[in-house]
């Protein structure tokens, strides 16, 4: 069994796995840039480690990352998202170093990495993937000629994609011709290649993923689906378990094509596939090969600990659960909390934190780096906690999801969550069926007033007068 795991990341995730690690008796270390150096997971975790002033080098350096989990005696490197959870140099440098990668193979990484190599695999194993080129178009003149092939409105996508980056709808000619440099400087920047391939864009689709878990010994299963299709610009705002929007018939297909697209590639460990839905036709999309953001819904309505299963799969150990076993209860939402003005496009809004108040009771969920005190810094995702609530019921789900994010507190910054209030309370929203246009089709969601409650004035107006007084 693994002892001691080194967390390459940060934030909520890295308190989540020094969580795990706690629960299995291993010893967790925590790495840290200057930025960082006051960070709740740094706190939390059993040991942890100066990586460089820099916000950014040292968690982008595999390197040295694998090396310092060589010297402080880990036997393991769990990385989290982001960062480099997908990067394939980082799990090879492990296998080198003989530290397990908590995560598949580099090989595994690098294949599903490659978005057309994706696709390639994926159709090879059955798996229904939308329409587009072969593999990457060389240049814009290509790109128009197979845009002209597929038909628009078709999606450029950067092939080392991911995160909702580098990519762009383009409805006609022009479009392309003004997105197509634009996306190929996006993917040079985020991700270090300028390769781009086009698909055929599905209109409104419904976002749906699913979570699965493998291990070295033939065993794969599904954990069911979650419904991501509410998103601004790609990157997702609140996501579902399961969907509320499939049939029977339709969660047992997707499960089984999740199944059949991690086999097809000798999948181990967790890892999501992303379909989109529209008109009765699913369509594979990705494979994220790390655990996702949302994972804890997943674990709201199953009941199985999915970094705990990945901690068990690299020590060697078998899945504790079998397909058979696996059923999902309720349903379970999950708010990302963003330090955003939701009414000024979503600025970001950094600073420091004045008053955090989780909220509680039955069926809810924080998961969270922030406390009273602790300032936002600017270098990193907007981010600051995920609300996760879970009810028997789509309509408890909904009004628990309201109360709870009436009862939490975040003060001293901007937040998205009266915007996922204004969302809850939308009959669209809760008559269970809506598509990623959601978000688009709905600006007046956006039209709502904040009233500072009484306490909260009370203690602006105490700050002020204590201000001016000199206290």
């Amino acid at each position: 069994m693994i002892r001691k795991i080194l967390i390459a990341n940060r934030g909520e995730i890295a308190v989540r796995i020094v969580r795990a690690c706690a629960e299995m008796g291993i010893r967790s270390v925590a790495i840290f840039s200057e930025a960082d150096r006051h960070a709740l997971h740094v706190k939390r975790a059993d040991e942890a480690h100066f990586i460089g002033e820099d916000p950014l080098a040292g968690y982008l350096n595999p390197r040295k990352l694998v090396n310092l989990a060589v010297e402080t005696g880990c036997d393991a490197l769990h990385p989290g998202y982001g960062f480099l959870s997908e990067n394939a140099e980082l799990a090879e440098i492990c296998a080198q170093r003989g530290i397990k990668f908590i995560g598949p193979s580099a090989e595994v990484i690098r294949r599903m990495g490659d978005k057309t190599e994706a696709r390639r695999s994926m159709i090879a194993a059955g798996v229904p993937c939308t329409p587009g080129t072969e593999g990457n178009v060389a240049d814009l003149a290509e790109a128009l000629r197979e845009a002209e092939r597929i038909g628009y409105p078709v999606m450029l996508k950067a092939t080392s994609g991911g995160g909702g980056r580098g990519i762009r709808r383009c409805n006609s000619v022009s479009e392309l011709e003004h997105a197509y440099p634009r996306v190929i400087s996006e993917a040079t920047k985020a991700f270090g290649s300028a390769e781009v391939f086009l698909e055929k864009c599905i209109v409104n689709p419904k976002h749906i993923e699913a979570q699965i878990l493998a291990d070295s010994f033939g065993n794969t299963v599904h954990l069911f689906e979650r419904d991501c299709s509410i998103q601004r610009r790609n990157q997702k705002l609140i996501e579902i378990a399961p969907s509320p929007q499939l049939t029977p018939e339709q969660r047992a297909y997707i499960g089984d094509l999740a199944v059949r697209a991690a086999k097809a590639v000798g999948y181990e460990n967790a890892g999501t596939v992303e379909f989109l839905l529209a008109e009765g036709e699913v369509y594979f999309m990705e494979m994220n090969t790390r655990v996702q953001v949302e994972h804890t819904i997943t674990e709201e309505i199953t009941g199985i600990d999915i970094v705990r299963e990945q901690i068990r799969v690299a020590s060697g150990l078998p899945l504790s659960v079998e397909q058979k076993d696996i059923q999902h209860r309720g349903y379970a939402l999950q708010f990302r909390i963003n330090a955003e003005d939701p009414k000024n496009n979503f600025l970001p809004s950094f600073g420091k934190i004045t008053r955090y108040y989780a909220p509680g009771g039955p069926g809810v969920r924080t998961d969270t780096a922030i406390y009273t005190g602790y300032t936002i810094p600017p270098y990193y995702d907007s981010m600051c906690l995920k609300l996760i609530v879970w009810a028997l019921t789509w309509e408890e789900a909904l009004a628990r999801g309201l109360r709870a994010l009436d009862d939490m507190r975040v003060q001293g910054v901007k937040t998205t969550a009266p915007y996922y209030q204004q969302i809850l309370g939308s009959p669209d929203f809760r008559s269970g069926q809506f598509n990623t246009s959601f978000v688009d089709e709905h600006p007046e969601l956006l039209n709502y007033s904040i009233k500072r409650r009484p306490g909260e004035l009370a203690i602006a107006i105490a700050a002020a007068i204590a201000a001016h007084a000199g206290l």
